[in-house]
């Protein structure tokens, strides 16, 4: 572990600062669109832009990378994620925040892509499980820790939205200062969201309703709790338990799941969580009762996180329960544009849920969404035949994994190492 950082250390570090910048930002945005009273749907529609440009950037990355460099590509586009946190600062409005939030996307998903290919180059299959999990945890800590970040600054003034620009600034030193060669990218292989369909219907379309539903819980949490009135404390300290939460059920989720047949803990987690947010919708009506609803409010968030942000990385063990390992990649790739789909979609359609029924809507929504998950899990288990030995293990994967950084997965190997 402490040669993985020692020899990686410059990653880590811009890594880390990205990921709290990233963290601050959605809970910034969220708060002060509710302090500008925008309407809750243009609150999900300027929210959906994220994805939007997700997964316009995914796409064309590879080929803008290959035409200028990668030391060229990361400068610009965080130094572009930079400039677009100031312009939601001057421009406030719902439309800008629209257009700035799909430049963010791009940009967001290209740093990440570039980081995740220089973890491939130094990572051998002996270091990638460590350096998955320590890029996975310092991922869901700089969230974590820019979501509490919201505490020391007002959404309303200008203050925040400098912060977020000056962690995006310095995540270019350390990075752009590493000795190490830029990597060389491979082509990465294709698969169709159909030929994945056919390999495993499950694992596709969980993966679209689990981005439906995973991006405006990232998105919107921090909105219902500043309708309801929340404190910018109790704001921080949500969304905080929210990232800790999810991140500390992948191991113990994933070890069960490699023992059992994965649609089950599927159609488990994805009911549970569910059920989770049945219980919030009446939790939230009386929050403000006493103390021990709030309590109770806070644990079911808790469980609920611990059922439901496990899915995205239990949906990449299924498919790859079906195909050999040297389409992991591919197939980790697909999954992710499908996850991308279902993102882009989420917060507007969560944002009509709270709009027409209120701010319990926002879990009326991810109860809808938990149990059409747990209900194609059930049905593809009467119609699916079990896989009875597993070529591979599960991985906790970051949710904002590129396909470029699928080939951190431990079960592939290298060319080099294929050779041999």
């Amino acid at each position: 572990m402490f040669k993985v950082l020692k020899n990686s250390w410059a990653l880590f570090i811009g890594l880390l600062l990205i990921m709290t910048a990233h963290g601050l930002q959605g809970n910034l945005l969220g708060v002060r669109a509710v302090y500008e009273k925008f309407s809750l749907i243009s609150t999900g529609i300027m929210m959906s832009g994220f994805y939007m440009g997700y997964f316009i950037g995914a796409k064309n990355i590879l080929s803008l990378i290959h035409r200028v460099g990668h030391i060229r590509v990361f400068a610009a586009m965080a130094s572009s994620a930079s400039l677009v946190i100031l312009i939601h600062s001057i421009y406030v409005h719902p439309f800008t925040w629209f257009v700035a939030r799909i430049f963010s996307g791009i940009c967001m998903v290209s740093i990440y892509t570039i980081v995740e290919s220089w973890f491939n180059e130094r990572s051998t299959n002996q270091t990638r499980g460590k350096v998955l999990s320590i890029y996975m945890m310092i991922s869901y800590f700089g969230m974590g820790s820019g979501m509490l970040l919201l505490n020391f600054q007002q959404p309303e003034s200008f203050e925040p939205f400098i912060l977020i620009s000056i962690l995006m600034s310095l995540s270019l030193i350390p990075i752009l200062l590493t000795k190490r060669k830029p990597p060389s990218f491979k082509k990465i292989q294709n698969l169709t969201i159909s030929e994945l369909y056919k390999i495993s219907p499950l694992g596709v379309v969980s993966s679209v309703l689990t981005g439906f539903i995973h991006s405006a819980i990232f998105t919107l949490l921090a909105v219902y709790a500043a309708s309801m009135k929340f404190t910018l404390v109790e704001i921080g300290f949500l969304t905080f338990l929210l990232t800790v939460s999810g991140a500390l059920a992948q191991f113990p989720i994933g070890y069960v799941s490699d023992l059992l047949d994965r649609r089950k803990i599927i159609a488990i987690c994805s009911l549970l969580g569910a059920g989770a947010a049945f219980v919030l919708i009446f939790l939230s009506s009386s929050i403000f009762s006493s103390s021990f609803f709030k309590f109770l409010f806070y644990v079911f968030v808790i469980f609920y996180a611990f059922c439901s942000l496990p899915l995205f990385s239990l949906n990449l063990s299924h498919t790859n329960d079906f195909i050999s390992k040297d389409k992991f990649v591919a197939a980790g790739a697909g999954l992710q544009f499908a996850f991308a789909l279902g993102a882009i979609a989420g917060p507007f359609v969560c944002s009509l849920f709270m709009g027409f029924i209120g701010p319990e809507g926002f879990f009326i929504f991810l109860v809808v969404g938990n149990t059409s998950i747990g209900f194609f899990a059930l049905y593809r288990m009467k119609v699916g035949s079990v896989v009875d030995s597993k070529n591979n293990q599960f991985f906790p994967i970051p949710r904002s994994i590129t396909p470029m950084g699928m080939e951190l997965n431990p079960a592939i190997k290298s060319e080099e190492e294929n050779k041999v």
